[in-house]
């Protein structure tokens, strides 16, 4: 199995702190699938730094994964979904093509994502197709 391509992104999180102030929901409407958007909105309101920092890893996942991706398809944002660790279950990246034929051209995606203070960590590996 070969590599398809490597992805990794740097997103510093008063950046979207700051764009989340201006934006409020329509940038979380924009950037997530529709399961993210409903663990989003699930977030209480009082945690502002919680609901920044969702945004900021899915963020920093979902440019790592078009660079990986880039030329052989160009995801949109909310055809990627993240699942975050879970009750012991490996974090995960899955790609939801409107284009049925794309799904073939991407193979297993494995996802690493790292935060530290003001900052996020993303790295994304995707392999050759079966």
């Amino acid at each position: 199995m070969g590599v398809l391509g490597v992805g990794v992104d740097v997103v510093h999180i008063p950046r979207i702190a700051a764009l989340l102030q201006r934006r409020g929901a329509r940038l979380a409407s924009r950037i997530l699938s529709p399961k993210e958007f409903s663990e989003w909105e699930s977030l209480p309101l009082s945690d502002f730094s919680r609901q920044v920092r969702f945004l900021a890893v899915r963020w920093g996942i979902k440019e790592a994964a078009y660079k990986a991706m880039y030329p052989t398809v160009r995801p949109t944002w909310k055809e990627l979904a993240y699942r975050g660790l879970n009750e012991g279950v490996k974090p995960a990246l899955a790609y939801h093509p409107t284009a049925v034929a794309n799904k073939s051209r991407i193979g297993p995606i494995h996802v690493s994502v790292s935060h530290d203070g003001e900052y996020v960590f993303a790295s994304v590996t995707i392999e050759t197709p079966l």
